[in-house]
């Protein structure tokens, strides 16, 4: 946003411009969601499998997910991603 009218009115932690309350409704929410035991759970299986420069972790949409590289995961055309 480097010639944005609001560059102004945007504070550090605020990027998408809420006002003071809403941003504060916002962090609230984001918390109780990655508190929730699933959330918990995934950030688990992520840790436990763990990350590697050479390679991503792609997520299959039947909820497992299996270590590809990363040129191939990124590749979204290939796997029908985007329409």
């Amino acid at each position: 946003m480097r010639n944005s009218p609001l560059k102004g009115l945007i504070r550090k932690g605020n990027s998408q411009g809420l006002n003071p309350q809403a941003l504060k409704d916002k962090r609230r929410r984001d918390v109780a969601k990655a508190s929730e035991q699933d959330r918990i759970d995934k950030r688990g299986e992520n840790h436990k499998l763990g990350q590697r420069s050479d390679s991503d972790i792609h997520h299959k949409p039947d909820g497992t997910t299996v270590r590809i590289s990363t040129k191939n995961n990124r590749n979204v055309w290939k796997h029908g991603e985007r329409t």
